[in-house]
């Protein structure tokens, strides 16, 4: 995808108004006698102060503190001060700075917070006793038990082993948690999760209770994928895939809940999160504050719930997780490379087992090891050049994929963005496309930026030409001549995606309307000169002809080709009269903001 530079963001600060809250203090020990109480100390409507006050009402010394309590869904602590704050789930714990652990007998100390909602604490516990004094014994919590195994894996259920926790005065039970959330107490060292859906990816951890119901560390996480299920749409029913950019989230603040509010989410079946980064033959994560640790408001969620500060997962990939939760339907592939990160390839086709098995710990990262259901490889180009020139040879493009399918198995969806240069001699001939497609659901064949002003002087052309046409200025650069001899390298039509662009590409210092014409340098655009929103143009430069079946538009000096509803309509039916797989578009936020050209492609294709 020639256009597709990775804009510089200035990356937003995280801003977490109670810094350092992660921090632990030693295990509290005992005291004769000792209460917490609580109070409200202010309540604005959308928000409150609460307020602890910890109290030694004993003849001895107290030398730290813990206070437990538990809020109903719906109210949560948002910041803290004078206390280390924690939560898993509903339960908050809340334990002594280094500075003010010690109370002498009769000494009291306050710790307050912000919080969201109108519940009231409940189930008080102070060092693992009660609350008002009447037994507060000096008990530590647990430790963390092993990370779980998994086995039995079958299409709706799992086997969970773990190795127990430790505790000075015994383990009483094991919470067990999926993505987070408790799903289940044992008092054993196993548990088998059923009720599960097949083919979906889960991720497990557990955590010991005590004997005074005090909960330790978290496990580590086991990634879990159940067997059976199926990858591919349902007979008949085609591809709907868009690309989502890691980077939109910072200038054109573009959000997972835009898929929603758009009405896009209802009416695509995959999404492309685009891109990890290629580096030393390994698929890595790119940026990591947009992907996993961006905090996102309530209003700004897909579920509509704010992130807290210390929950596990944050960002594009807990709102993909949501997403998700909504619109069960969706498949999300993590994609790897594209014009900036295709220069990693290389290195990974000459190991190609090494480069899978990075590329399934990334997508099987406990943390989100659900959001995922497959990997896109965008290497532009195989054997051929593109931002740099590959000489890896015309089999590397296949080993490599039939690396990522031997490791990640029939369950997950391994897929690739490809040239559509159907020239003689071009970069569809440069690679064995046609052998790979058997380890492949499908291509995503990059059927536009045939033309721009990377041509300064032109001669104006459509971007992303249906067809041929009389005065094209290079033969093969077309979709259908792509998609033609793709066929012919026995690539099945089935497994090829057409591509559609949700943006323009065009020239100025242009005085003739009809393609063809001379030009002066790239016009201007918002994020990068040649390049323009589609929904910027369809008013800022309306169309005024159309050419091999996409639009294009003379204001000015201007020269502008793009797809709208009605080229796309076009183009699906021709789509589907090849028996193509469906269609897929880069990308989301160059739509309207009420998903126009989604709908476009999705009741072509219906």
């Amino acid at each position: 995808m020639r256009f597709r530079h990775r804009a510089a963001a200035a990356f937003a600060t995280l801003m977490l108004p109670f810094a350092g809250l992660v921090g632990l203090a030693s295990p509290a020990q005992a005291a004769a006698s000792a209460t917490a109480t609580y109070t409200k100390a202010s309540d604005w409507g959308t928000g409150f102060e609460g307020k602890w006050t910890v109290k030694n009402t004993g003849t001895t010394s107290l030398s730290s503190w813990t206070v437990e309590w538990d809020f109903p869904s719906g109210t949560s602590v948002t910041s803290a001060w004078d206390a280390d704050v924690t939560s898993s789930g509903t339960h908050w714990t809340a334990k002594n700075k280094s500075w003010n652990g010690t109370l002498a007998p009769g000494a009291s100390v306050s710790f307050g917070f912000n919080g969201t909602g109108t519940g009231s604490p409940a189930g008080c516990k102070l060092n693992g006793g009660s609350c008002d004094g009447t037994t507060v014994p000096g008990d530590a919590p647990p430790s963390a038990p092993g990370t779980p195994t998994a086995s039995g894996i079958t299409n709706t259920s799992v086997k969970l082993t773990w190795s127990a926790a430790t505790d000075d005065k015994g383990v009483k039970s094991y919470d067990v948690l999926r993505d987070g959330a408790k799903i289940a107490t044992v008092t054993t060292t196993s548990y088998t999760n059923t009720g599960l859906t097949a083919g979906t990816a889960y991720s497990y951890s557990v955590q010991a209770r005590d004997t005074a119901d005090q909960t330790g560390p978290v496990s580590g996480a086991v990634a879990v994928r159940t067997t059976g299920g199926t990858t591919d749409p349902p007979p008949g029913s085609k591809v709907k895939l868009g690309y989502f950019t890691e980077w939109g989230v910072y200038g054109r603040n573009y959000h997972v809940k835009n898929l929603v509010t758009s009405g896009s989410a209802a009416k695509i079946t995959h999404i492309n999160y685009a891109f990890g980064n290629v580096k030393d033959g390994k698929c890595v994560v790119d940026d990591t504050y947009a992907a996993y640790d961006k905090a996102y408001t309530a209003d700004q969620s897909v579920s509509g719930t704010a992130d807290t500060w210390d929950q596990p997962l944050r960002g594009n990939f807990n709102q993909l997780r949501q997403l998700k939760a909504k619109y069960p339907h969706i498949k999300v592939l993590y994609s790897f490379g594209g014009w900036t990160y295709s220069g990693g390839f290389a290195q990974a086709a000459a190991n190609p087992a090494a480069f899978a098995a990075s590329c399934k710990a990334v997508v099987e990262d406990p943390r989100w090891a659900d959001v995922f259901d497959g990997i896109d490889i965008d290497w532009e180009y195989p054997n051929a050049c593109g931002l740099t020139c590959d000489t890896s040879g015309p089999a590397a493009f296949r080993n490599l994929m039939q690396g990522l399918r031997s490791s990640f198995g029939s369950n997950y969806l391994v897929t690739a963005a490809i040239t559509a240069d159907g020239s003689s001699g071009g970069k569809i001939d440069a690679a064995d496309y046609g052998g790979a497609a058997q380890y492949l659901d499908w291509y995503n064949v990059m059927t536009y930026d045939y033309f721009g002003a990377f041509d300064k002087d032109g001669p104006t052309a459509p971007h992303s030409p249906l067809t041929s046409y009389p005065g094209i200025p290079a033969a093969g650069f077309n979709s259908a001549d792509a998609i033609a001899k793709l066929k012919t390298k026995g690539v099945p039509s089935a497994k090829l995606l057409l591509g559609i662009g949700f943006y323009g590409r065009g020239w100025t210092g242009v005085t003739q309307s009809a393609p063809g014409g001379t030009a002066t340098g790239a016009a201007p655009g918002t994020y990068e000169a040649g390049i323009e929103d589609y929904k910027v143009l369809k008013t800022s430069c309306p169309v005024t002809g159309t050419i091999a079946g996409t639009a294009y538009a003379h204001c000015g000096t201007n020269w502008w080709s793009y797809d709208t509803p009605a080229t796309i309509a076009g183009k699906m039916t021709w789509a589907k009269n090849q028996g193509l797989g469906g269609a897929f578009f880069w990308e989301f936020s160059g739509d309207t903001g009420n998903g126009e050209l989604v709908s476009a492609i999705n009741s072509g294709l219906s």
